[in-house]
């Protein structure tokens, strides 16, 4: 075990990023053009030896309106299979975080959409997964939807994937906007053709997200948040769920026009190991 934790401590030393080592958000405004992160000291891990979560809730117990859509627990997400540490596909936040992502739905729902979560809290274990899988050059099975242009080895090194990352702190949530009421979402299907998640929109994965301009947990360029190339409708549907997110004390990753970190986080140096399940809620 000691030999393991010290390889992934090393590989997070070199690289940086979905598992995004960002720093603590500085009280500045989100920047207008995509910056690399820089990669955060060792981290102080929680063992969570009762396998809690303090002051964590469930955020569909505290807000039942919010969509969830938990790719980690199921096989459609990059690595092709559910994550390390997801039994269960619950959003878990900082109490903190998510009373502030309900001022977040108060807002949305006055202007006609919802917010929907696609990974919230997301434990140590999972991310040591994802370092894993980086090793694995062989094991790309989802490569033509989620990094086509991208070759594996540069997730790391781009700012795309990292070790270790804010979500292990349980106040960081990647997340879209619904119509409300939302369209129903075709499920997917083990073997399904993969289209580019750069694709347009009617061509790429079903998802119900309005137009955000690419899939979530787009390994490109385009997905940075203010990739100049997103125009019209895609843009303006960015510029509204950053705006939302701001005005309730959060901050955006510039790589991931999905991924918020609230600014304010209560565990700001405290990644937390318990899986993600409704037992793990203190």
């Amino acid at each position: 075990m000691g030999h393991r934790i010290a390889v992934v401590l090393a590989f997070a030393a070199l690289l940086g990023g979905c598992s995004r080592p960002e720093s603590r958000p500085a009280p500045a405004a989100p920047q207008s053009t995509p910056v690399s992160p820089t990669p955060r000291p060792t981290p102080a891990t929680s063992s969570s030896a009762a396998g809690r979560l303090p002051g964590f809730v469930v955020l569909t117990d505290l807000d039942p309106r919010i969509h969830s859509d938990i790719r980690y627990a199921t096989a459609h997400n990059f690595v092709g299979r559910p994550i390390t540490g997801y039994p269960e596909p619950l959003c878990l936040l900082t109490r903190q975080a998510a009373e502030s992502l309900r001022r977040v739905q108060d807002a949305a729902l006055a202007g006609g959409h919802s917010l929907k979560v696609y990974d919230c809290y997301r434990p140590q274990p999972a991310v040591d997964d994802f370092v894993a899988w980086s090793k694995r050059p062989g094991e790309q099975q989802t490569k033509a939807e989620f990094y086509p242009d991208l070759a594996k080895d540069r997730l790391f090194a781009d700012g795309y994937i990292g070790a270790p990352t804010a979500h292990s702190r349980g106040s960081t949530m990647d997340l879209t906007l619904v119509d409300d009421p939302a369209a129903n979402q075709p499920a997917y299907r083990a073997g399904q053709p993969l289209v580019a998640c750069t694709a347009p929109r009617g061509q790429r994965f079903a998802d119900n997200s309005i137009d955000m301009g690419t899939g979530f947990d787009c390994f490109d360029s385009r997905a940075h948040t203010a990739d100049p190339r997103i125009t019209g409708v895609a843009r303006d549907n960015r510029l509204l769920l950053r705006r939302l997110m701001i005005d309730a004390g959060f901050v955006n990753y510039e790589l991931e026009w999905w991924h918020y970190s609230l600014r304010d986080e209560p565990y700001p140096d405290t990644f937390f190991t318990a899986p993600v399940a409704r037992s793990s809620v203190g």
